[in-house]
Order: C-alpha cells, then structure tokens, then sequence
C-alpha cells in the first residue's frame, strides 16, 4: 500500500533530493582539503552557542565521537538512503573541525562494502554502522572490515545503540522505495549479538522509528518516531513502547546526556529539542534537516549532522 500520511511526503522530497545532489558527486573527492572549515561564535545565554561548522561532506547522516581517538566519525549516505551503490562512506573529523581524513572508511575500497551508511555506534574499538539491511562492524582505528550482519525482514535500518545485555538495537523506520513510491512497511526493532540477528519488537506505535539511546535513568531505550510525533521508552522483553513525551515530531537522533536530559532533532521545524521528564521544549532552532546528533561529553558539544545541507555543525552546550 502507497505510503501517504503527513510525514511522508517531506521525507520523500529528501530523498529525491539527496539523489540529485549525488549527481553533483561531493563524496567522491579523496582530497581532504576540500572539506574546507569556519568558524563562528555566537553569545552565550540560554541557548547552544556554535562552535565550527565543518563542509565538504556528502548528505551526512550521523556523527559519533570517539574518546579514545578523540576524533569525530561522520556518516556519509552519498546519494540515496535506500541505494545499493557501494559509495557511503565514513569522515574522520577532529574536536576543531579539521577533517582528518574524509573517505577514512569507504565503500568500494580496501575490501569495504558501504552502500548508505546512517547511524553510527562506538564499542571499544569496534565502529558498528546501520546500512540500509545490514549492521556492519570496523576497526574503528585503521577502518577495516570486521564482519557484517543481514538483518533478515529488515528495509531501513537507521539507528543503533547497545543495551544493557551487551547486544546491539537497531531501529527499521520501515520505509521501502519502489517503483510505485514509498511504501511504509512495519515498524520494528532489531537486535543483533555476535553475527546473529533477530526482530526484538514490531509496533505500529512507534510510527517509522529513528533516533534510539540507551537512558539508564529510564533503565529503557529511548525511541523517536520519524512519521509521528511522539517520543517513546521500551526495554528489551517489553511487549510494547510506552509513549513518554509528544511534541514537533518527525523525530531523528538522541543522545542522553550526563545529567539525565535527553537531546532530539526534529526535521519538523529544523530544530533541536530538550527532553526533562516527560517535557520538551526547543533548545536551539535554524538547523535545516537535522540527523543523528554526536555527543563529546570531555568538551560538553553537541555535534549535528545536516543532511540536506551537507555541513556538520558543533555547538557548546550549556550547564543548567
């Protein structure tokens, strides 16, 4: 069945979109200098204040910082979210906005298999990455291959985080693109252990989820639905995601701080909102096509990845 609710029809421009813009090939450019860097500082107050912006990449997707390395990965979809094309790729950025190397891990090179690459997740030394229907693991120090996971029923995986039983979940927004359209297919989490795969949870509810964190205050995930607009806690073993807030929707990427807040991206009005409680209330706007957010917690900054512009910013976020 023709996908037509209210949210499909913005994330279907994106795609399309994001197709056109690959034509323009950003991505394929090897020398790292064209990521060119600014800078620009804004007063402190209530609000985040910028720190860098960093372009040059291709529709990047989502950004993880690494403590050990204390450097930034950046997902690159590099043409549509849902292609087989073997051309994603993944930066490598450090704290002051320098790339260090932009095709660190790249589809079609070294024996790497790459096609979308989306949500990023950090273990060790391990960089696990949700690609369309496959978790895939690399060395998070040379960038080599690990293993790859087919995640069986599975049509967008989109992000991922590991629980607290030591396995990784990923959430499948559900959406599949054919010739008739988009169709929205059921939405369903995944969980992978080793090189096994398995469905933890299939929920209407959760509406095309996206963004997932682990929030041990919750002692539950926290889940975004993308064709909705609530926020949702499940645990493993649950039947069922509870709702926990409602607000802009056309939610994307979480990340729960230190002090118990939560941070979401909302595509709805190109905005960044605080979750306390059951409470939401926007923290920082202007921030077109906002994915999944990165956090560096040494320096207090939120990386977020602006898919349709291309760009990266960092901003410093403040104590409250």
């Amino acid at each position: 069945m023709l996908y037509t609710r209210r949210w499909a029809r913005p994330l279907i421009v994106a795609v399309l979109a994001i197709g056109i813009g690959a034509c323009d090939g950003g991505g394929e450019e090897t020398d790292t200098a064209a990521a060119d860097t600014t800078t620009t500082t804004v007063a402190e107050g209530d609000s985040m204040s910028l720190v860098t912006t960093v372009t040059g990449f291709s529709t990047p997707e989502a950004a993880r910082y690494d403590g050990d390395r204390d450097v930034w990965f950046v997902s690159n979809i590099n043409g549509s979210p849902a292609a087989e094309d073997n051309n994603g790729f993944i930066s490598r950025v450090r704290p002051d906005g320098r790339v260090d190397s932009l095709q660190f891990i790249a589809g079609g090179r070294s024996g790497v298999t790459l096609n979308a690459p989306k949500g990023l997740l950090l273990i060790g030394d391990t960089l696990w990455v949700a690609d369309i229907r496959v978790a895939r693991a690399f060395n998070a120090r040379t960038g080599a291959p690990i293993r790859s996971v087919t995640v069986s029923g599975s049509t967008m995986l989109n992000d991922l985080a590991q629980g607290p039983d030591g396995a990784i979940y990923l959430t499948d927004t559900g959406l599949e693109f054919g010739v008739e359209g988009a169709q929205q297919q059921p939405s369903r989490i995944y969980r992978v252990s080793g090189t096994q795969a398995s469905q933890a949870l299939e929920s209407a509810s959760l509406n095309g989820p996206n963004g997932i964190a682990w929030d041990s205050g919750r002692n539950a995930f926290l889940i975004g639905s993308y064709m909705g607009d609530s926020l949702f806690a499940w645990a493993p073993g649950d039947s069922a995601p509870r709702g926990v807030a409602a607000g802009a929707g056309q939610w994307d990427g979480i990340v729960v701080l230190p002090d118990g807040r939560a941070l979401v991206t909302s595509w709805t009005d190109s905005s960044i909102y605080v979750l306390e409680g059951g409470t939401v209330r926007k923290a920082l706007g202007g921030v077109a096509s906002p994915a999944a957010i990165g956090f560096d917690p040494q320096r207090m900054q939120l990386a977020i990845p602006m898919l349709m512009e291309n760009i990266v910013r960092v901003y410093r976020i403040p104590a409250m």
